[in-house]
């Protein structure tokens, strides 16, 4: 059952889970990826109870999947068969959704995405400015994440590597 997009609200706290991808969707990738989680989340239940869920993909490169757990909680067996569908994926087009050793911001309105050991030494040595804005791909609920998926690098978790 899909969360329809007009039913999501600032003040829904959906559970949230983020999958960063490594680089940047292409049109053909985009269209597939859209095409399987639409029919994955069509049929996604919990022990048999349909889950109330939605996704979308944010800056061409972040699959953010939203679940409703005021209607029915996601459970480990249904968690684990979105992951399953989010590793053939990742195998499928090379995406690195798994990979947590890396960082993504935006530097001159521009999304990259590091190593995690080259971020730290690109904000070490100067490389990287100091006014970019960084991703945080921890939040687990909707209103976590919009407000903060995007800080400025001062007020994000990335501010301690300096």
């Amino acid at each position: 059952m899909k969360i329809e997009e007009s039913n999501i609200v600032e003040t829904n706290d959906y559970r949230v889970i983020v999958y960063p991808a490594s680089r940047p969707f292409t049109t053909k990738e985009a269209k597939a990826i859209t095409e399987r989680l639409y029919d994955f989340l069509a049929t996604w239940a919990a022990h048999g109870k349909p889950l109330s869920s939605s996704f979308k993909i944010e800056r061409n490169q972040f699959i953010i999947v939203c679940v409703d757990e005021e209607k029915e909680a996601a459970s480990g067996c249904s968690i684990d068969s979105l992951t399953g569908l989010m590793r053939q994926l990742e195998e499928e087009y090379q995406l690195g959704f798994f990979d947590r050793m890396k960082a993504s911001f935006v530097e001159n309105g521009e999304v990259k995405t590091l190593k995690l050991s080259d971020f730290k030494n690109g904000l070490k040595n100067g490389e990287i400015s100091e006014d970019i804005e960084v991703f945080d791909f921890s939040k687990s609920t909707y209103v976590a994440f919009l407000s903060d998926f995007l800080l400025p690098l001062k007020r994000s978790w990335a501010a301690s590597i300096k």
